[in-house]
């Protein structure tokens, strides 16, 4: 869940900033027209050595040092490495209704969540598409933990807003009571990713994280801090994030910046990212793109398709009955790198049927993979389809996602 815009990694070679300013996210309204905002550990960053980037209005590290993006991605697949994620909007909800009013707001089935479950899920405008992807975490039935990406940070708030107030008036709400919107202003959030993210962790606290399986959150004592963790992440490894108070981040991504610990940018994060099939606001998820054509039908609860009351609900429900008219897909590419914005194109008619959203040459799988979405009947596995690359046809297949096999853990 990475906000808004575009990362693009042309090579295997390191990017250096003036390719970077080539090949830069395409800029959102905020970065381009406003001073760009810091995270609580913007020194932290460049006194380590990072190379700062504009990023859904943040200033934030693309990679650090001489490491290049490929060498990164390698490190988090094959030991642990550190993101800072501070850009994402933190927030609780609270309240007597918080759980109806946040099954209003999206179609996941959230009543029956255990304490302390997170579930991804998707914010829906009135005609069911995505204003915005969101992990949300149950603390109880009157407290939700709910992060939102930065690049959707004015759209969602403002939605929030008015939903709000328009709930808070109801009638339900004035009998049970109100619900609360409270913004965790200026806290850290932190990714600690990779097959050793587990044992470095563990060197740290008392509390038992192979009760922690994925999914799973709770407060953990490190080192003298008490903090929210969660198992999960948005590289497709084993790892935890770490949601922090303000006075307390820099301290913390000290505390674990020690190796075999890398500190790791945003170009490491979307190549991860798209390995594990994970979806990129802005560019493989919109406001006109409903869950179910973005394959994310597993976020709508099955005791909720066809009489749950939610926003969104009649044009969800219109897909699910008679298919939407697109799908995504996951593609292998031959010959070069397909990249956001290509053509899809049905190999006998030489027909347009699709547009790639997200493409790299894999660095774990030495294949050019993509993400993208094609008309309802070309989604098959195995359907071969060609993608017009430098003005060249190139021969794909769909293939399924995730590319890489996840490593999350689910307990023993």
């Amino acid at each position: 869940m990475l906000a808004a815009g575009r990362i693009v990694i042309k090579t295997a070679r390191p990017l250096s900033l003036r390719r970077w300013s080539a090949l830069r996210l395409r800029s959102l309204a905020t970065a381009a027209s406003g001073e760009l905002k810091k995270t609580g550990l913007y020194d932290f960053h460049v006194e380590n050595g990072a190379k700062m980037v504009p990023f859904a209005g943040y200033s934030m590290p693309l990679s650090y040092g001489n490491t290049g993006v490929v060498a990164s991605h390698h490190h988090i697949r094959n030991s642990v490495g550190l993101f800072d994620v501070g850009h994402m909007v933190q927030s609780n909800f609270l309240g007597p209704t918080a759980t109806e009013f946040l099954e209003w707001l999206t179609p996941s089935s959230l009543s029956s969540l255990s304490p302390y479950t997170s579930t991804l899920s998707v914010l829906l405008n009135e005609r069911g598409g995505i204003i915005d992807d969101t992990i949300v975490t149950k603390h109880s039935d009157d407290a939700f933990y709910v992060v939102t990406n930065a690049g959707r940070r004015d759209r969602d708030l403002a939605w929030f807003k008015e939903k709000l107030e328009e709930w808070n008036a109801s009638e339900k709400a004035k009998a049970e009571g109100k619900v609360e919107h409270e913004i965790l202003e200026g806290w850290g959030l932190l990714a600690l990713q990779g097959p050793e993210a587990a044992s470095y962790l563990q060197a740290l606290t008392s509390f038992d994280l192979t009760e922690l399986t994925f999914g799973k959150s709770a407060f953990v004592p490190i080192e003298g801090f008490n903090l929210h963790v969660a198992r999960g992440g948005y590289t497709g490894e084993d790892g935890f994030e770490i949601s922090i108070p303000p006075s307390q981040t820099v301290d913390v991504a000290k505390l674990l910046t020690k190796p075999p610990v890398q500190l790791t940018g945003l170009g490491a994060r979307d190549s991860l990212r798209l390995e594990a099939g994970m979806c990129l606001y802005g560019e493989d998820l919109d406001e006109d793109t409903t869950p179910v054509e973005a394959g994310l039908t597993w976020v709508i609860g099955k005791n909720r398709r066809e009489l749950g009351e939610f926003i969104g609900a009649e044009g969800v429900r219109k897909h699910l009955k008679e298919g939407p008219p697109r799908r995504r897909i996951g593609l292998f590419v031959e010959g070069a790198p397909a990249r956001h914005g290509h053509k899809i194109v049905e190999p006998t008619e030489k027909k347009q049927i699709g547009t790639v959203t997200s493409g790299i040459p894999s660095p774990t799988l030495g294949k050019n993979i993509a993400m993208g979405y094609v008309q309802n009947g070309f989604h098959k596995k195995g359907t071969e389809l060609e993608v017009e690359v430098r003005n060249k046809l190139r021969k794909a297949v769909v293939t399924p996602m995730p590319f890489i096999k996840p490593g999350y853990y689910r307990g023993v």
